[in-house]
């Protein structure tokens, strides 16, 4: 089309964007991609890379048994069906086909069983109830090598430090966008500019839970994650969906890096509630783990010993043995020479915890867990040495709470073929959104490992494909 500068303009260079610039090009359109960094990759380059799919051929390999029906049922009741099933659906039925995609495109996810999202292989790492979190080598920054190759192969333009300040719209089509105060046009625009999670005011508006943190809040998601795709979706009437949702890991009060550089607490720990009784798995699914925190109405705390402490690893930001004592002084670890004394330092009731310390030392240590079944999450982690008692003084406790904010879930609401629906739930011609950036398939609870980069890549390549069928038909 002549009119057209380019054929598809992608906003967002992230994984979302990068899959929707690679499906464009792969369709013949011309394709250019806005990028507000200085460099490609944005959370997807952060994060571990893993992405959540059922009926791969990593799973088959490996004998797992899994489908989209599966897949579908398990990820809409956790959402406790608030999500659109069309949408869903789509996103379960393209998902392993976009693994497929990624392998084809040279991602490599070995077909073995990995014990955590750092370990290249297939991964029990949410609540999935299969193995089908596939963690890749070289994790996200090796996923996004990948993309980013692809997208030169394809010829795809890449325009960094520049960030798109509003779209263009003709005769209500989205018909280009404005960057830099010039005017391109196109045919499509697919919105992959991220989350909101770095613009206070956004949060504010559209996820006010994780202000509930306060000074322990802190965002690990990339600098770039402003909240860009709502201004553009306010220019044409677009709805969102997702509003109230994120994902928020919960951590301990002092903690302020990504666990990549905060290190890890002990694993021989307790998590006890205001009246000093446990009430979960340690190792519980981030993806319910912080709702079972705030389900307690108060301070949750975590309770380990100095034999614990001295066995942290060195070189860690916030979990390191020397930082743990420093943190004394200021009181966001609060230290004691018995248990009993460690209940008056965090008010709760002291035979209370001395009774939930004494029955966490009654099982734990010897491999087992009655109430709540930590030895099956450890084993599926593939952790098999026994827990140490937690019986050596000093005993020390720390707040644990959902503060680690990692993605924004309220997104430009799109449908089955990723175009953006107006507040009358009409697809808004020209216009489509992937990523965070798209709204209505991250939901109220994060469905396993790699929900979001599963959400990301499917999404984004949906996307840049609808995107070049409009453009060039």
């Amino acid at each position: 089309m002549s009119d057209h500068d380019f054929d598809v303009i992608v906003i967002g260079g992230g994984g979302a964007g990068l899959a929707a610039a690679v499906s464009a090009a792969e369709r013949g359109a011309s394709v250019i991609l806005f990028e507000a960094e200085g460099e490609l990759g944005g959370s997807t380059q952060l994060s571990a890379g893993m992405f959540t799919a059922a009926g791969t051929s990593v799973q088959k390999e490996l004998g797992v048994d899994d489908s989209v029906d599966r897949f579908f049922q398990h990820y809409m009741d956790l959402n406790q069906w608030l999500l659109k099933p069309g949408l869903v659906r789509r996103f379960c039925e393209l998902s392993g086909p976009t693994l497929e995609w990624l392998l084809g495109l040279g991602l490599e996810v070995p077909a073995q069983l990995s014990g955590n999202a750092h370990t290249p292989g297939l991964c029990r790492a949410g609540v999935e109830d299969v193995w089908r979190a596939h963690v890749p080598k070289d994790q996200g920054y090796g996923l996004v090598q990948v993309l980013d190759r692809a997208r030169r192969a394809a010829g795809v333009e890449v325009a960094l430090h520049t960030r798109v300040e509003r779209l263009l719209v003709e005769d209500g089509r989205v018909s280009g966008v404005v960057a830099d105060g010039v005017e391109l046009h196109a045919g499509g625009v697919v919105v992959a500019s991220g989350g909101l999670a770095q613009d206070d005011a956004l949060v504010k508006r559209f996820f006010p839970d994780a202000l509930a943190a306060g000074d322990s809040l802190f965002v690990v998601a990339a600098p770039g994650s402003r909240g860009d795709h709502i201004g553009f979706g306010e220019q044409v009437d677009a709805s969102v969906a997702g509003a109230g949702w994120g994902l928020m890991l919960p951590t301990a009060e002092f903690v302020r890096h990504h666990h990549w550089q905060a290190g890890f607490p002990p694993v021989s720990r307790v998590h006890v509630n205001s009246r000093g009784r446990r009430f979960m798995d340690e190792d519980a699914s981030y993806a319910v783990s912080g709702g079972l925190i705030e389900a307690q109405g108060g301070p949750a705390w975590m309770v380990f010993d100095e034999a614990a402490r001295l066995a942290l690893p060195a070189g860690y930001a916030d979990w390191e043995a020397d930082r743990v004592t420093d943190l004394v002084a200021g009181g966001a670890v609060r230290r004691a020479d018995s248990v009993e004394d460690l209940a008056a330092e965090i008010d709760v009731p002291a035979d209370h915890l001395l009774a939930t310390v004494s029955r966490w030392n009654q099982q734990l240590p010897q491999g087992s867990d009655i109430d709540f079944q930590r030895d099956q999450t450890l084993a599926a982690k593939g952790a098999t040495a026994p827990l140490a008692e937690i019986a050596s003084p000093p005993f020390y406790a720390t707040r644990v709470l959902p503060a680690e904010l990692v993605c924004t879930h309220a997104g430009l609401e799109i449908d089955v073929r990723a175009s953006v629906l107006d507040s009358r739930a009409r697809p808004i011609p020209g216009l489509h959104a992937a990523g965070e950036a798209g709204g209505g398939v991250l939901g109220n609870r994060y469905v396993g490992g790699g929900n979001a980069i599963a959400n990301a890549v499917t999404m984004g390549r949906l996307a840049g494909q609808s995107a070049a069928a409009g453009a060039t038909a």
